[in-house]
């Protein structure tokens, strides 16, 4: 700072919290201001990952969450027989959310649980509608990002009926295949990312039609947020919430073992939290010159999307974020400190 004012001023600032230090014997926080508003789109009763970005987006102060989107998904063994997957995910939603002060709890809306039938005839939902809403509000400055870990069938229906939006947030997406140039795919048989599976259409009409900005976290990033079993144990330890959320990898570790072959899962010493990267992107930013500082990505016009999910490069495409890196230690101690000190 180069202004004897602004100098005087933070001199001042540092004295009065030394000072409050010294008689309370702590440092006070103050709290921050809400730089963002991030609207939620998992299909949180398949994985458990939507459930720990969830709290973790909970916890966050920096954030407003004006909504919560429940979405359809696909599983093994028993949850098959879950028929309205989306209600099932906003359902496990709110009994997280019960963990919280309903002062803090975010409106939860089911989304469709039909995949987009074709380009022509989209359909709509409560839950498209409950979008188009808060990306057109003239009320709020804060900047919107749309943060799905899942299918993105409700923000596809939501640029369907009102494309404008496409220009009043960021969407943020754990999904689609790796990119020829920066990762290869997983040793095994050749198949299309499970996110990107969930709707294709609608994917290929976020990436392919609309003008919406992406930032892409595909499969090789995701990938990377593992945290250790060891990790998840102390997890455990820190109150209800981190308990439930233990109890909820424990449940899904043995659906998987159960009903996938061990070339595909074999339980180790790790566990993939993919979805946390979302919290990452957002509220974890830097505070100076704010943005994803702590990750790595690389700048690119938005390829085309095919259906058996391959990108055809676009030289004209708008631009685009591609993570190849994402700070999952970061993440994961910020996690736990926070449900520390909740």
């Amino acid at each position: 700072m180069n202004h004897p004012i602004s100098r005087r001023s933070l001199l001042v600032g540092c004295s009065a919290l030394s000072a409050m230090t010294m008689l309370t014997g702590r440092a006070v926080a103050s709290e921050p201001a809400p730089r963002m508003r991030v609207i939620i789109d998992n299909d949180m009763g398949g994985d458990p990952d939507g459930l720990f970005q969830l709290a973790h987006f909970l916890l966050c102060r920096s954030l407003t969450i004006p909504l919560v989107v429940g979405s359809q998904y696909m599983d093994f063994g028993e949850a098959d027989l879950i028929p309205h997957k989306a209600w099932a995910s906003a359902e496990k939603a709110k009994e997280l959310l019960a963990f919280f002060p309903a002062k803090n709890r975010p409106t939860v809306i089911a989304g469709s649980d039909q995949r987009l039938a074709s380009r022509a005839q989209p359909g709509t939902s409560p839950a498209s509608a409950a979008i188009i809403r808060e990306a057109m509000r003239e009320d709020v400055r804060t900047p919107l990002y749309y943060a799905a870990g899942g299918s993105l069938t409700e923000i596809a229906l939501a640029w369907l009926k009102e494309p404008r939006i496409g220009k009043r947030l960021k969407l943020l997406w754990i999904g689609g295949a790796e990119h020829p140039d920066l990762a290869i795919a997983p040793a095994g048989p050749s198949e299309a990312e499970y996110n990107f599976s969930l709707d294709r259409i609608a994917a290929q009409v976020v990436f392919n039609e609309s003008d919406i900005e992406i930032w892409q976290v595909p499969r090789n990033a995701f990938r990377q947020m593992l945290v250790g079993v060891s990790e998840l144990e102390e997890l455990a330890r820190l109150g209800p919430l981190g308990r439930y959320l233990r109890q909820q990898v424990i449940q899904t570790e043995a659906r998987l073992a159960k009903n996938l072959p061990s070339f595909i899962y074999s339980q180790g010493e790790t566990y993939a939290l993919g979805d946390c990267a979302l919290v990452t992107l957002t509220a974890l930013q830097s505070a100076f010159q704010p943005d994803t500082s702590s990750s790595r990505y690389s700048l690119r016009p938005a390829p085309n999307l095919t259906l058996d999910g391959s990108y055809v490069a676009n030289p004209a495409g708008r631009p685009m974020r591609v993570y190849d890196m994402v700070d999952s230690g970061l993440t994961w101690r910020d996690m736990l400190a926070k449900l520390r000190y909740r």
